[in-house]
């Protein structure tokens, strides 16, 4: 214990926060391999056995967890359905509005409505999980229920439950004392630990056959290009050049101050695809779990087929509207311009006040509507190359496009605390050589 105490003792906090993040990934994955008390894995394996639609995008930002229908299986998606309706509540609402606007306690007190929500529906998807479980048809004579009564439901129903609930805190706990948002790492841990079977996949059609070398090759330099296109288009800003009032300096020269407001091209980052990704995911696991005979039901879950052309029309609006919201949720135009004009600051040929605000407004939908084009191009060009081009890919854009945006952002939080630790010795040192005083 003492080797600990002195190990972790001697260590920075940026350290301290990236084994911290890693240790709670481990964890997670340890999770994922718990297999839900009363259920045979294999049949329910046999259920996604060859899906490349939209329930295999749900396993694989699972980590795997539904195939092997373990307690995580639900993973951190009703949190991320409550957040979006918490999110467009906040936006309508005018209670919850002003209590948004109350700073950190408003913030809690929405966290704590976010959290009774998820619960709520991690308690309607478990139970449609054990419905769906009960009610499927047996697999090479094995049943996907072993003993199934309101006993198995119950205790399954808890610890799905449980699991989402563990989850939660968990994310909470990285974002907190680790680095990087906690929900995003999670999705990304599951995506990162499915990747090496997908290539794995791939080579072994190649080997029998399956597969030409030509197109093994297109497929990786898809991949290639479309994680280089989300390298540049996630660092990608506009700046807005701010001057603030002239200075006399000592010598008598005239001194302007001149800064830049960056506006990022996707401002919403992965969260808005994300999001609709999730709303999509909910048809699709509803249908494969709760088999329905009714023929208006079977039409309306048509329009939400995995490939079709309503499936990517609607996904393509999703992803455009929560790309929009997320960016009103981050960036006020209004609160922006009164914090510049508050600090003397001025954007020039443009008048202070409301000018300003019309003038951030416009600018924001302008390069929104080019993160949008970039997010559809990510996110919705390869479900068409796979379902109606033939091209087999192992991995979607969406998946891409969480797993290069996360590390993108943690990198950036790592070279922040880097930057804040190395000005933080600067100024030590300049104490000590009686430069600062207090």
């Amino acid at each position: 214990m003492k080797f600990f105490k002195d190990f972790f003792g001697n260590l920075s906090d940026l350290q301290k926060r990236i084994l911290f993040t890693l240790g709670a990934l481990i964890v997670y994955r340890i999770g994922s391999f718990i297999p839900l008390p009363g259920v045979n894995a294999s049949a329910v394996l046999h259920l996604f056995t060859g899906d490349n639609g939209m329930m295999g995008m749900f396993d694989m930002f699972s980590g795997g967890s539904l195939s092997r229908m373990s307690v995580l299986a639900l993973n951190i998606f009703p949190y991320i359905s409550a957040s979006i309706v918490l999110q467009l509540l906040t936006a309508t609402s005018k209670s919850l509005g002003e209590l948004r606007k109350e700073g950190e306690s408003g913030r809690i007190k929405i966290n704590q409505y976010t959290r009774y929500l998820a619960v709520f529906l991690a308690v309607v998807q478990g139970w449609a999980v054990v419905r769906g479980l009960e009610s499927m048809a047996p697999v090479n004579g094995i049943a996907a229920v072993i003993n199934p009564g309101f006993a198995f439901e119950l205790s399954a129903i808890i610890a799905l439950v449980g699991g989402t609930v563990f989850v939660m805190w968990l994310a909470e706990q990285i974002t907190a004392r680790g680095i990087g948002q906690g929900a995003s790492l999670l999705i990304f841990a599951g995506i990162v630990a499915e990747i090496p079977g997908g290539i794995a996949k791939v080579f072994s059609l190649g080997s029998v056959g399956q597969m030409s070398p030509a197109m093994i090759a297109l497929i990786a330099g898809f991949v290639v290009g479309i994680v280089a296109l989300i390298a540049f288009f996630e660092q990608a800003q506009r700046r807005i050049q701010i001057l603030y009032p002239r200075q006399v300096m000592a010598n008598g020269v005239m001194n302007t101050n001149a800064s830049y407001l960056p506006i990022k091209v996707n401002m919403s980052g992965v969260m808005g695809p994300v999001f609709a990704a999730s709303i999509m995911m909910l048809p699709a696991f509803v249908q494969r779990f709760v088999q329905s005979e009714s023929l208006v039901v079977q039409n309306i879950m048509g329009f939400f087929t995995y490939g079709t052309w309503t499936y990517l029309a609607l996904y393509t609006l999703l992803i455009a509207f929560f790309a929009y919201f997320q960016t009103a949720v981050i960036f006020n135009s209004e609160e922006t311009s009164n914090n510049l004009k508050n600090a003397g600051g001025y954007i020039p040929g443009v008048r202070p006040g409301e000018q300003t605000v019309h003038y951030l407004d416009a600018v924001v939908s302008r390069t929104t509507a080019i993160g949008v084009l970039y997010l559809i191009v990510v996110c919705v060009v390869p479900i068409i190359l796979n379902t109606h081009l033939g091209m087999p890919l192992v991995i979607g854009g969406t998946s891409v496009l969480i797993v290069a945006g996360v590390v993108l952002d943690t990198m950036n939080q790592v070279q922040s605390y880097l930057v804040a630790k190395q000005y933080g010795s600067v100024i030590k040192k300049a104490q000590k050589k009686g430069r600062f005083r207090g």
